[in-house]
């Protein structure tokens, strides 16, 4: 017999499952305006701490390496984002950030930022301490229990 999950637990997720949707919502309205998706705004985010190899991209963003290219295909072509040599492994190449895609990833990282600084502005400095070691206490094995 599967045992049920208490009514706290199923609080938590519950819980975490909204802060997801209410994330993804922020993501896109803040993403749409600056003609990018959600997800090609989320890259360009990432890149802002430098260029990254393709393997290390789709691990970070949780797509697969085919949607990844396709993606960077379609970044390179607005010049937001350029292939690089790899520094080490000439036959590998690393994503960056171009003049316009860095600009543009900056827009977007303080769009998203302002969303989230109006959404928990009525919290009190000991919730967000609490809030933050909490959820980073979840994030850091990056999902894996």
């Amino acid at each position: 017999m599967v045992a049920t999950k208490t009514a706290s637990d199923t609080e938590l997720v519950g819980s975490l499952v909204s802060l997801m949707h209410v994330l993804q919502d922020l993501y896109a309205e803040t993403s749409r305006p600056l003609g990018l998706t959600p997800q090609q705004a989320h890259l360009l985010c990432v890149l802002l701490g430098g260029p990254l190899g393709m393997t290390d991209l789709s691990r970070i963003l949780s797509i697969e390496r085919s949607s990844l290219t396709s993606m960077v295909d379609r970044l390179e072509r607005r010049s937001l984002v350029a292939r690089t040599a790899h520094p080490t492994d000439r036959r590998a190449c690393q994503i960056a950030l171009t003049t316009e895609g860095l600009a543009l990833a900056h827009e977007a990282h303080n769009a998203f930022t302002t969303r989230i600084d109006a959404l928990t502005s009525d919290l009190s400095a000991s919730t967000r301490t609490t809030l933050v070691t909490a959820l980073t206490g979840i994030t850091a094995n990056g999902g894996k229990s």
